[in-house]
């Protein structure tokens, strides 16, 4: 790979990404989103589900009743990071996060789920609820009627126009940064 041609530094990063949504082993599998709530930022792993190039999309899945979902009434202005130490690979992305639920995607999306991501959304209360004793939301899997889960399962879409690469190497690191705007692609070498 030649990290000093931009289109080849960009091709790598969709590869990745790619690479990360059916790869479990990938670390691009589970990436860090990070939201704005208006005071405070906040960050999650989640499960990148998909990738479209062409749109510059990331799919997550994610429960309606959650802070995300909550702060994207106040901005959708958001960033999602990963980092892979073996291949010396950085990726940041900002962009903005749209949500769905309850719709042909999300329908879509939950019928090709498994049952044990299912359950998931299957909780009483939605997720970072307070409660007083973690035990009282236990529960078996044969115990829970999955399919009641669909009335919290969203999807949350990531829109990204702003990629920065970063390849670590001994002899000199890597660092581009690509922007869309207005339909237009431009892009910057950056000091590492």
């Amino acid at each position: 790979m030649d990290f000093d041609s931009k289109s080849e530094i960009k091709k790598k990063a969709f590869e990745v990404l790619k690479d990360g949504v059916k790869n479990r082993d990938s670390l691009f599998h589970t990436l860090t989103l990070s939201t704005f709530d208006g005071e405070s930022i906040d960050s999650r792993v989640m499960v990148l589900r998909e990738f479209n190039q062409k749109e510059r999309r990331l799919r997550f899945h994610t429960d309606a009743r959650s802070k995300k979902i909550k702060d994207l009434g106040i901005s959708l202005i958001s960033s999602v990071i990963g980092y892979d130490p073996v291949q010396k690979i950085q990726i940041r992305l900002k962009g903005f996060l749209k949500s769905s639920h309850k719709n042909k995607d999300t329908l879509a999306a939950w019928e090709k789920s498994q049952d044990i991501s299912k359950k998931c959304y299957s909780v009483k209360d939605g997720s970072t609820s307070i409660i007083s004793t973690p035990s009282s939301h236990d529960f078996h899997i044969k115990d829970v009627a999955l399919e009641d889960g669909y009335e919290n399962f969203s999807i949350l879409y990531f829109y990204f126009n702003s990629l920065e690469f970063l390849y670590l190497q001994r002899s000199g690191h890597r660092r581009c940064k690509f922007e869309w705007s207005n339909g237009k692609l431009q892009s910057f070498w950056l000091v590492p």
